[in-house]
């Protein structure tokens, strides 16, 4: 098969717009779109005809944390690549969703698109840990302080006779 498959996914909160371009020896495009919903049942019936249309690689387009459900239906499947939105702008008053998905094709191909880093799964998982851990222990000094301060108020001077508030060790036992 001399042709090369890519599919441009415009992607919304409730809907997924998908262009399917078929990538002939000489340039021509053909295009197939279609339209998704977001939720799970949805996004497996899109990995699906994407798999039924032997599409290689895959670029998308979300300005949210929308993309993330479609990325890890489709992770392993395809190539994927996440593209800045600033990088597919329409032009003033050209805007639609399939239109962006096959303006996403167009630029992709053409290497006029900016594409953003996704790390690999297990990397993405040490990353949540870590900013989970790091928020915690931001809320639990919050916490402590504000603590201390009602504490003060009420004209009691804990922290005068006790070096930590934070009082873990106390029930660590």
């Amino acid at each position: 098969m001399n042709a090369y498959i890519l599919a441009g996914i415009d992607v919304h909160k409730e809907m997924l717009a998908v262009v399917i371009a078929h990538i002939a020896a000489e340039g021509a495009l053909v295009l197939e779109r279609r339209k998704f919903g977001a939720m799970p049942d949805q996004l497996r019936l899109m990995a699906e005809w994407l798999a039924s249309r032997q599409v290689q690689c895959v670029v998308m387009e979300s300005t949210a944390q929308y993309w993330k459900p479609v990325w890890r239906e489709l992770e392993g499947k395809h190539e994927l690549h996440p593209a800045h939105a600033q990088s597919n702008r329409a032009p003033k008053g050209r805007k639609g969703d399939f239109a962006d998905a096959e303006r996403l094709v167009r630029r992709f191909v053409a290497g006029e698109l900016v594409l953003s880093f996704v790390p690999d799964k297990e990397q993405r998982l040490w990353r949540t840990l870590t900013r989970a851990r790091h928020q915690l222990t931001r809320e639990k000094v919050r916490l402590v302080n504000q603590m201390e301060a009602f504490l003060e108020d009420a004209r009691i001077k804990l922290s005068s006779l006790v070096s930590d508030l934070n009082l873990e060790t106390a029930f660590d036992s």
